[in-house]
């Protein structure tokens, strides 16, 4: 845990959220500012800064995360979705933990951004 990372608090319970899912090495919870109907994150409660900090020992943590978000997405009666992971302030990362970001319920162009 970093005592200064946002999503830490909210792992934590310092910062409520709408949880959506939670065992002990994953949080799933709304986005707070969606841009889609359906939007949410999916965290590992371990703080890794991004995806770039994941070693090989976080792989099976990593595959976890993709597959809760992706029966999440289904057991909302979404089928097609997005993940969005960024590395980077330059990516458009803006919390430095780990997060899969989630998103359905409407069409994705591509490019993305």
């Amino acid at each position: 845990m970093s005592d200064n990372c946002l999503f830490c608090k909210i792992i934590n319970g310092q910062i409520p959220a709408a949880k959506l899912y939670e065992d002990d090495d994953i949080l799933a919870f709304a986005d707070i500012s969606p841009q889609a109907p359906t939007h949410f994150l999916v965290i590992p409660k371990k703080h890794l800064s991004g995806p770039g900090a994941a070693t090989q020992a976080d792989e099976a943590l990593i595959g976890r995360l993709m597959r809760v978000g992706a029966d999440l997405a289904k057991g909302r009666g979404v089928e097609h979705f997005r993940f969005v992971v960024n590395n980077g302030a330059e990516a458009g990362q803006t919390v430095f933990h780990f997060h899969l970001h989630v998103l359905g319920g409407r069409p994705m162009a591509w490019p993305p951004g």
